[in-house]
């Protein structure tokens, strides 16, 4: 597990309509294929993103830079529906517990 020593959420730049639309469009698709959880992780991995849980939100960030670029609400795939629809999540949390990752 990377170390967490700040969130990524309060980085994260707000995202602006533009950028949204161009992320839906290349985000959104991996989100609606995924099988389960895994599936999920390793299809976004492969395009260059990490898969993070920050305070109960899916938080979609740069595997580079470590940045946030999203959350999983701002390309139409909030935690919940995910949720709903691939089971619960098991995750793995750092010694905050704010900050998770899939185990």
């Amino acid at each position: 597990m990377k170390p967490q020593h700040y969130s990524k959420q309060a980085h994260m730049r707000p995202v602006d309509q533009e950028t949204r639309t161009l992320l839906m469009l290349f985000l959104a698709p991996v989100l609606e294929r995924a099988t389960d959880w895994i599936n999920l992780e390793e299809e976004l991995t492969k395009r260059g993103y990490d898969l993070d849980f920050e305070d109960g939100r899916l938080v979609i960030s740069d595997s580079y830079t470590g940045v946030a670029v999203c959350c999983g609400s701002d390309v139409g795939h909030p935690l919940r529906t995910l949720s709903e629809r691939l089971g619960r999540p098991k995750l793995r949390a750092d010694h905050t517990g704010h900050f998770a990752r899939l185990s």
